[in-house]
């Protein structure tokens, strides 16, 4: 065992190992080991040449640096995630971002060295680190490009910039491995890398819808919780019951950033049996004006028809009917330049029991 780490380190001897999604890479000179992501902390701010800030940093590809903030609408009660309309949709699976400054790694390879250097390597030690950002050897990244990668000298540290890598929540989601998997690679300060994947205001926006939260739709009812056979129940939401919901995402390092706004447009019913209709046919309860949905019930109203509401046709029989009402929320988003655009509608939904009795009339 002695003689093969001797003859690996000296890469005389490839070695395979496994990595996190089942992929294999082999470990020459540069690639000794493959590591599974590591939490570190996030990206420490300072002058991209001054001295880091963070003693660690991050170390792991599924650590994002893009930072996102809520700026309007509601953030206490509960919330969820929004899901789009659009089945197709999905947030972008992987990009690039800046990673460390040359201080940064300089103060990593030399006191650490494990960690990420591409989407699907990892580099176990201080040597693989020193000898490729500090003594200009050649690396080779196995998956995507099997050429040689030159090297760099002391860090950079007399640059003006930092270094970029592969960033992916989910790794074993993404079926290209060559995707975001460039070996991490130098870019002047103020530029964006000139590669695929490289992030956009769009990627930014992507990002941000996924982090969305929205408040939880709880409507009013009349009745509350037990309707009658052939009477209607109204159906409401108060004005100011939901609100625009804008997130703001940025990558430091970068002029980059996007803004993600939603904004409920319609509130859609069903009641959970084919046995009922809604009001309007649709089921889709549009907002007012005053940001209001339906109209609440005021006495002398139970033979009206409402503006919103269900009238079941058949009695629940004492297994409650599960009625949905999901929330559009209708998303938009402008970032650096004046880009901007539409994404998919996001909704949201909850569920309730209804019962109802077999009465063909009652009081209100």
């Amino acid at each position: 065992m002695a003689e093969r780490v001797r003859h690996l380190e000296e890469g005389r001897v490839p070695e395979v190992k496994p990595w996190r999604n089942g992929l294999l890479v082999i470990a020459t000179s540069l690639v000794a080991a493959l590591l599974g992501s590591t939490p570190a902390n996030a990206f420490g701010g300072s002058d991209t040449r001054g001295e880091a800030t963070d003693k660690v940093v991050s170390a792991s590809v599924s650590q994002s640096r893009i930072k996102v903030t809520q700026i309007s609408g509601p953030t206490g009660g509960k919330r969820g995630a929004l899901s789009s309309t659009d089945v197709n949709w999905k947030p972008p699976p992987c990009w690039y971002e800046p990673v460390f400054t040359p201080a940064q790694l300089k103060t990593f390879s030399e006191t650490d060295g494990s960690g990420d250097v591409s989407l699907r390597q990892g580099w176990i030690g201080s040597r693989l680190w020193t000898e490729h950002f500090k003594d200009e050897k050649d690396a080779s990244n196995y998956f995507g490009t099997p050429s040689s990668v030159k090297g760099y000298k002391n860090y950079n540290v007399d640059q003006d910039g930092y270094f970029w890598r592969g960033v992916a929540p989910d790794v074993t989601a993404i079926d290209d491995t060559t995707k975001c998997n460039r070996l991490m690679f130098w870019q002047n300060a103020g530029e964006i890398p000139d590669v695929p994947d490289a992030p956009t205001p769009k990627t930014l926006a992507d990002y941000a819808y996924d982090k969305v939260k929205v408040p939880d739709t709880e409507i009013e009812l009349k009745p509350e919780a037990e309707s009658t056979v052939n009477l209607p129940t109204w159906v409401w939401l108060d004005k100011g019951t939901f609100q625009e919901v804008e997130v703001r995402a940025e990558l430091p390092g970068t002029n980059l950033w996007a803004e993600t706004t939603a904004k409920p447009v319609s509130l859609h019913l069903e009641p959970g049996t084919e046995d009922a209709e809604t009001y309007p046919a649709s089921g889709e309860c549009e907002i007012n004006e005053d940001g209001s949905i339906g109209t609440p019930y005021k006495k002398g109203d139970a033979e009206q028809t409402p503006p919103c509401g269900i009238t079941y046709l058949r009695a629940s029989s004492g297994k409650p009917y599960a009625l949905k009402a999901s929330v559009t929320w209708q998303i938009s988003w402008e970032g650096t330049g004046g880009a901007g655009g539409a994404l998919p509608d996001g909704t949201f939904e909850t569920t309730q029991d209804m019962n109802v009795q077999e009465i063909q009339s009652i009081n209100r």
